[in-house]
């Protein structure tokens, strides 16, 4: 029998391939006749993108300290009983 954790893992991943494809051609068109006319939103989108990366890592990487800072607090106090 098929397992929950495998009908969501497939979910999710042909969800995620679906949408990767979602106007990129369209961006790309923009960009391209921005920079041949001497703008510089190529820049500020690829600034965008970053930005737009690294706040997701940046709130998993925090929850993740705090949970282990918990853990390890909770291990401590346990040991000394």
């Amino acid at each position: 029998m098929v397992s929950l954790k495998r009908i969501v893992l497939i979910v999710v991943f042909f969800a995620a391939n679906f949408t990767a494809y979602s106007q990129c051609a369209m961006c790309k068109a923009v960009l391209e006749s921005n920079m041949e006319n001497g703008g510089t939103a190529a820049a500020g989108i690829n600034n965008g993108i970053l930005y737009l990366m690294f706040i997701p890592y940046i709130l998993i990487g925090s929850v993740g300290y705090f949970i282990y800072r918990h853990y390890k607090k909770n291990n401590k106090v346990e040991d000394n009983i």
